[in-house]
């Protein structure tokens, strides 16, 4: 018989929280969910740890894929409700590079590097007296771990969640969902799949999503705090689905990895006029670079050979976070930084330019 260490259990309150900064992961067990669907679970490398982030934020995964690792941000589809390990369910695209490497060779106690959590796709950032969760594919992995959070938090929440799948055996999470739908007081379901083969049963809505569709499935989504997550067209069809049905747009929100405002250069020049280049030093590193006028410090560390992860590359993930160490910068982020952090002096590379001579941590 197998016996418990009783000596290395502890309580929540007894162990340290998982932070938003580098923290490495150890692959604790993959599970199949559709095609080409998987979920990844992890643990704290190290002992008496947990993981404190919202439901809905997202993380950025460091894989090894080659001489130089990738890096690939992933929304956590697990629950902070119970907070001991934390999932990302990945689909793998014929052209994916690093979801197809986590395919083929993560396994149950690799150890891995991670950046977060980020992100204010979350009930808790956007409350609501009751919701509507709409998504479609591989969107509905921050919809699972906000609606498995109030499931373990609060299960009389009026939550109404409408999922687009290419086909049955592509609704990821269904038994699950099917399971709430029974189970929970005040959780409908509504699922949408483009097609189906001769040999498959359903009995429930065909073809794509539109205001009809949203009317049908959720007849009260007039009073109800949208969250809304998949491809950009499918995002695009449903906020003009909403519009015109005179929906408040205030309670709308989207999940997208996509630059919010496009970000416009910042030029330097001398008491003459003249655009000039600054010099950026790398601390750690010991190198000295030329960042050229309206160039970001990431693109001047990658001209000098010095290596700051990088994901999103828009202010978003977060990942190329760096301490500043003296100068000035002019940084238009998306959201990947908090206000403590940069008054702690960090940036993000990707989106800071130069004010003049400037070092920084890396």
């Amino acid at each position: 018989m197998m016996k418990t260490n009783s000596a290395a259990y502890k309580h929540v309150d007894e162990m340290r929280p998982w932070s938003d900064r580098e923290h490495m992961l150890e692959c604790v067990a993959w599970t199949p969910e559709a095609p080409d669907v998987m979920t990844f679970t992890f643990r704290p490398d190290r002992a008496g740890h947990w993981f404190r982030y919202l439901p809905g934020q997202f993380v950025t995964l460091e894989l090894p894929v080659g001489p130089e690792p990738v890096m690939r941000t992933y929304t956590l589809s697990s629950s902070p409700s119970r907070p001991y390990t934390i999932a990302v369910t990945v689909k793998a695209q014929t052209d994916s590079i690093g979801t197809r490497w986590m395919f083929e060779n993560l396994k149950p106690g690799m150890k891995i590097k991670a950046i977060g959590p980020l992100g204010d796709f979350s009930y808790v950032r956007h409350p609501g007296e009751k919701y509507l969760f709409i998504s479609a594919g591989s969107g509905i992995t921050p919809m699972m771990s906000m609606t498995r959070d109030m499931a373990d938090r609060e299960p009389d929440t009026d939550m109404a969640f409408i999922h687009c799948a290419r086909s049955p055996d592509d609704i990821i999470f269904r038994a699950e969902l099917e399971y709430r739908a029974r189970h929970l007081p005040y959780f409908q379901l509504g699922v949408i799949v483009e097609q189906l083969q001769r040999s498959q049963l359903w009995s429930g809505l065909r073809g794509f999503i539109d205001k009809a569709k949203i009317a049908l499935l959720a007849p009260d989504f007039l009073e109800r705090t949208v969250f809304c997550c998949g491809p950009a067209p499918f995002m695009a069809t449903v906020r003009e689905s909403l519009e015109g049905a005179g929906f408040d747009m205030s309670r709308y929100h989207e999940e997208t990895f996509q630059p919010v405002a496009p970000q416009l250069p910042v030029v330097v020049a001398d008491h003459a006029g003249d655009v000039k280049a600054t010099r950026v030093t790398f601390a750690m590193t010991g190198k000295e670079g030329l960042c050229e006028p309206g160039h970001t410090l990431l693109q001047a560390a990658r001209a000098s050979g010095v290596r700051i992860g990088a994901a999103c590359e828009s202010g978003l993930c977060g990942t190329c976070k760096v301490m500043k160490i003296s100068g000035q910068v002019e940084m238009n982020h998306n959201g990947g930084i908090l206000d403590d952090e940069i008054e702690e002096g960090y940036i993000l590379a990707c989106c800071s330019r130069p004010m003049g001579d400037v070092e920084i941590e890396a």
